[in-house]
């Protein structure tokens, strides 16, 4: 299968390392595919994330999917940040609707060595929803790279003690894929367990 990926992008991108190393490429996806596998992205109308198993997984969607779980993309990530995860266990998880209380400066949890995101709206024109790369814990103002929500839109970065990211609070759709490399499948198995404990609570209740 053809990737849906610019590998190429990917691998030209240059890595920053200030303040934790990280980078950005603002088109990812192969512009002739980009809108549809934005129209498969699952209609999630809550917060939260869920684990691809309690989603509908159509096919345009899928294929990006299928585009993330290959070792040519393994082999970027672990040339760009001298982090093996050829043999790492791969997490994807989706967000699909911001809440106010969402966006807060926050750090990775140590149990993933490095995570990526790729948002995929239509558009992004507001000012807000924005992540951005933190210099320190306390200031959403204080930061050195900020991502624009857009349709293929990826930023890539290694977890580490000080990689505080956050953005400003934006209620409404606001579509991203996550994908984090795990230490161990004892990681993978507790945040699946999580995320679908929480995605049959919303279910229940909405």
């Amino acid at each position: 299968m053809t990737s849906v990926l610019k590998l190429d992008a990917l691998k030209n991108a240059e890595v920053c390392n200030t303040p934790y190393p990280y980078f950005v490429v603002e088109n990812s996806i192969v512009e002739s595919e980009v809108q549809a596998v934005v129209a498969d992205f699952p209609k999630l109308t809550q917060g939260g994330s869920y684990n691809l198993e309690d989603v509908e997984i159509k096919p345009n969607f899928d294929r990006l999917l299928k585009s993330v779980d290959t070792p040519e993309f393994r082999q970027i990530l672990t040339d760009k940040f001298g982090v093996n995860v050829m043999e790492h266990p791969m997490m994807i998880t989706l967000r699909g609707f911001s809440r106010q209380k969402d966006g807060r400066i926050h750090s990775d949890s140590k149990s993933k060595l490095l995570t990526i995101l790729i948002y995929l709206n239509e558009s992004w024109d507001v000012e807000t929803g924005r992540l951005r790369i933190l210099n320190d814990s306390q200031d959403i103002n204080n930061y050195v790279a900020e991502i624009n929500a857009g349709p293929g839109s990826l930023v890539a970065f290694k977890v580490t003690d000080n990689g505080w990211h956050g953005y400003i609070p934006y209620e409404g759709q606001r579509q991203s894929i996550q994908i984090n490399f795990l230490t161990s499948e004892k990681a993978n198995a507790k945040h699946k367990f999580f995320h679908g404990l929480s995605a049959k609570v919303k279910k229940f209740f909405g």
